[in-house]
């Protein structure tokens, strides 16, 4: 297990829980554009249900679905599980920045962040996936060092782009 409270030098990182679906919600609805692309938008429910969801084969101790704060205020969420797809692998689940923090290089850092304390861990990859047509996500990726995998992935309403960092 990673120790949270290495993932940042600037933002304090906590665990959240049922307890913070509210802050979390409001978090993400405030991304509309994000949703436009990768329905539907999200609610309490489906907030709570990311929280706890882990793929087949992987438990809660390999899921951290993480806040960053910064002066007690919810600046980002990611999701991400360790170990997957494949032992050596990382995969976010989601990552949001929120609006008004956006552009100010925030979220570049929890990646760069993230990525050193994944890869002195012992692992060589990030896997994500964005929604096809979300130039927005997209350029971030790829400003971030994340590659194309030329992988696309059909859900029910959009498709998936899959891409990749290696350390």
């Amino acid at each position: 297990m990673l120790n949270i409270n290495d993932l940042s030098s600037s933002y304090q990182v906590k665990r959240l829980t049922p307890r913070d679906v509210d802050h979390a919600l409001h978090l993400v609805q405030g991304n509309s554009n994000f949703f436009s692309y990768c329905p539907p938008a999200p609610t309490r429910h489906s907030v709570l249900e990311d929280m706890k969801v882990v793929p087949a084969n992987k438990t809660a101790d390999d899921k951290y679905y993480l806040g960053y704060y910064a002066d007690d205020e919810l600046v980002a969420i990611i999701d991400f599980i360790i170990g997957y797809p494949a032992e050596s692998d990382a995969w976010i689940g989601f990552f949001m920045v929120d609006t008004k923090s956006q552009k100010r290089g925030i979220g570049s850092k929890i990646l760069d962040e993230l990525s050193a304390v994944l890869s002195k861990a012992g692992l060589k990859r990030i896997e994500v996936a964005y929604p096809k047509g979300n130039d927005q996500s997209k350029q971030f990726l790829l400003k971030n060092s994340f590659v194309s995998m030329k992988r696309e992935v059909p859900v029910p309403g959009y498709t998936m782009v899959i891409m990749e960092k290696i350390f």
